[in-house]
C-alpha cells in the first residue's frame, strides 16, 4: 500500500483559498463569528476524506486564518471596492452569496498585499470554477477581481 503524496505548497494555499470562500460563506449565512468557524474549519474539513475516496488537500492553515481575518476586519473596504467593480443595478448585497464570499476572500488578499495580484486572481477564478463548473461566473469573477486589484494595488498593473 502507498503513502498518500503530501500536497505541496501551492495546492495547500489553493485548498486554503477555497477552505477561506467555504467559511465566510458559513458565516454569513449562520450568523456564526469567525472563531467559530475557523475552528470548525481546522478541525473538522482540512484534509477529510469522503466516501468517494477523494481526499480533500490540507489547507495552508496561515493563509485560511490571514484571509478570514482579513475579510472580517476589512469587509467594508472590500465591500466598497466590489460594489464599484459591479454594474449600478447589481450591489454586492444582490449577487450570490457565493460570490460575494469569494470576493471577499480575494478582497482580503488584495488588500493585504502579500500575494501578487495576478496571482489572487487566477487563484479565485479556479475556486470560482469550483463552485460554478458549468456557468458564466468565471469570467464574472475574472472582471470584478481584475477590477478590484487595479484600485488596490494600481502600482503591480
Amino acid at each position: 500500500m502507498t503513502e498518500p503524496r503530501k500536497p505541496n505548497r501551492n495546492q495547500m494555499r489553493s485548498a486554503a483559498r477555497l477552505y477561506a470562500v467555504q467559511a465566510l460563506f458559513q458565516m454569513e449565512q449562520s450568523g456564526q463569528g469567525v472563531d467559530t468557524v475557523r475552528r470548525e474549519f481546522e478541525t473538522w474539513r482540512f484534509g477529510v476524506g469522503y466516501e468517494d475516496g477523494e481526499e480533500l488537500a490540507e489547507g495552508d492553515v496561515d493563509l485560511f486564518r490571514a484571509t478570514l481575518e482579513g475579510a472580517v476586519s476589512w469587509q467594508a473596504k472590500i465591500d466598497q471596492m466590489t460594489d464599484r467593480a459591479l454594474v449600478a443595478k447589481w450591489p454586492i448585497a444582490r449577487i450570490d452569496p457565493t460570490l460575494r464570499a469569494l470576493f471577499r476572500a480575494a478582497g482580503a488578499e488584495l488588500v493585504e498585499a502579500k500575494a501578487p495580484p495576478k496571482v489572487v486572481i487566477t487563484e479565485y477564478v479556479d475556486v470560482a470554477k469550483a463552485f460554478f463548473p458549468e456557468g458564466r461566473e468565471p469570467k464574472f469573477v475574472n472582471a470584478v477581481l481584475d477590477h478590484m486589484a487595479r484600485e488596490a494595488r494600481p502600482e503591480a498593473f
